[in-house]
């Protein structure tokens, strides 16, 4: 019985996380983005360990921190992305879901 359990709250999970990310795209499929955007948010979607910051973000998409600041502010601009409070040369976003 413990076995059945684990397995109900381990399929909740993954379908709790599939509806969010369904449901984060549903809402920003009118807002056009390119394929680096679309990479970088798929990987947070997926559960990326710690904060979106400008290097991640470069590392994700195998491009430039400058190319990847310019994606960042597009979706910054557009209302997809958020800053964390703070700041600095580590400087955080997160998704507006």
């Amino acid at each position: 019985m413990a076995s059945l359990l684990l397995a109900v709250h381990g399929a909740d999970g993954l379908l709790a996380s599939v509806l969010s990310k369904a449901q984060f795209w549903q809402r920003w499929a009118g807002t056009p983005m390119n394929a680096r955007q679309t990479l970088a948010l798929n990987h947070v979607l997926d559960g990326m360990e710690g904060k979106l910051t400008n290097a991640k973000w470069a590392a994700i998409d195998k491009c430039s921190v400058d190319t990847a600041l310019r994606d960042i502010n597009d979706l910054l601009a557009r209302g997809v992305l958020r800053k964390l409070e703070g700041g600095g040369r580590s400087r955080g976003y997160f998704l507006v879901k």
